[in-house]
């Protein structure tokens, strides 16, 4: 049979999102995902296939991924989707006395005492990682994301999507951060999930780079150059090729030339599918804005060089909506033309009301609008450090991450002014 046509530009989304299975009174890391997916689906396989949404492990058994089973060809309705899924998740959990708990990083898990890799198929790669990199630490084993893949046909549709990507990933923690707290305490981070996740690689530098990905827009640079210097440097850690693979490459975008996709990895997993699929759908249309070179010419997105993207994403990565961007260049280029310097919340407020098609609003269960809380109450992270307080005892934190583990299953956005 003749293999379907890859999908053009926009003509369909992947969406994945991560969550933490944890005790549903003490709120610690359980790693059973592999008894939940047996439960699901009858065996130890690491994804199960449950209609629209699969189910699925990778590394840590303390995580699920739900993700759409193949790209979804529109957004709408994809948030109440997932959210039935959340419930079928808890439900199994449930006798296993587990709950699924959001945000990019569990608030003081002990990753050097309580990881434990995924024993079954593809153990093999996980183990790799692990001798390579040594997985017990933060940036592997303690960070949960929502990751978005958007479909490409061929070179021309390649750069275009790959340029316009790598402009919109510094400011998505202003929208996505939701892990200011590791170890129990405040870790003067909005986004530690990327601080943590951009430095995991440092024995083999290249594998992350500068996260912000090198200014190549046909594949066969792509390959060849940014690709090869990866699989050159972990050869001599890798002889048997184990990890030569293109996912290998944990950027902040990512070409999957297997699938004929770019998938975005900086944001945050949010508080429930309605905020997660509410910023997919704020991302995507800036993505396409610059696609449609609404705001800037491609010549002049493909001249962005990462260093002089990487600051104005380590700002977000403090600050998130309340970083300071100062480039001016870099907010025309986003279509800004109110100067510099620039809040990056007020850059997506500007993109939102004026910009983007973004399709629909996004609404949690209890009819708040998501663009709204994130206009008047900060990012994910700005409004656990609101409820949890400069200094949280043990106990805030429990019932700060309780109330986020009911917004899961509830399927509604978390402000403090509820807990």
């Amino acid at each position: 049979m003749t293999p379907p046509a890859p999908l053009r530009l926009f003509e369909g989304t992947g969406i994945e999102l991560e969550y933490m299975i944890v005790d549903a009174e003490t709120l610690a890391v359980r790693p059973v995902a592999d008894e939940l997916l047996k439960r699901a689906g009858g065996g130890y396989e690491k994804e199960v296939d449950l209609g629209p949404v699969a189910w699925s492990n990778e590394l840590a058994l303390h995580v699920i991924e739900l993700k759409t089973n193949g790209p979804a060809a529109t957004l709408k309705g994809l948030g109440a989707t997932f959210q039935e899924h959340v419930r079928k998740v808890n439900d199994l959990l449930r006798p296993m006395r587990a709950r699924l708990m959001p945000t990019g990083m569990h608030p003081w898990m002990d990753p050097d005492d309580e990881l434990r890799l995924w024993p079954h198929e593809d153990n093999a790669i996980y183990a790799a990682f692990d001798r390579i990199f040594n997985c017990r630490g933060h940036g592997w084993a303690n960070l949960q994301s929502t990751h978005i893949n958007l479909p490409f046909s061929g070179d021309e549709e390649f750069g275009r999507l790959h340029a316009a990507i790598r402009l919109v990933l510094p400011i998505l923690p202003a929208l996505a951060a939701s892990s200011p707290i590791v170890e129990g305490a405040p870790t003067g981070f909005l986004d530690t999930r990327l601080e943590v996740y951009r430095n995991n690689s440092n024995r083999v530098p290249s594998v992350v780079g500068s996260v912000i990905p090198e200014r190549v827009f046909t594949r066969a640079d792509y390959e060849g150059k940014l690709l090869q210097s990866i699989y050159d440097d972990l050869a001599p850690l890798d002889p048997g090729g184990i990890i030569r693979h293109e996912w290998v490459n944990a950027r902040g975008c990512i070409a999957r030339f297997d699938r004929m996709a770019i998938e975005i990895r900086l944001l945050d997993i949010q508080e429930c599918p309605a905020a997660d699929v509410g910023v997919a759908k704020a991302v995507i249309g800036a993505v396409r804005a610059l696609v449609e070179e609404k705001t800037c010419r491609f010549e002049d997105q493909m001249s962005w060089s990462e260093g002089a993207l990487e600051p104005i994403l380590l700002e977000g990565i403090r600050s998130a909506g309340e970083g300071i961007i100062e480039d001016a260049g870099y907010l025309r280029a986003m279509g800004y033309a109110e100067g510099a310097p620039c809040r990056a919340m007020e850059l997506w407020r500007h993109l939102l009301e004026t910009v983007l098609a973004v399709e629909g609003s996004a609404r949690d269960a209890a009819g708040r609008d998501l663009y709204s809380v994130l206009m008047q109450h900060g990012s994910l992270a700005r409004r656990i450090q609101t409820a949890a307080g400069p200094r949280p005892s043990r106990e805030r934190l429990t019932s700060v991450y309780r109330e986020l583990c009911r917004c899961l299953a509830d399927g509604v956005f978390f402000i403090p002014d509820d807990v």
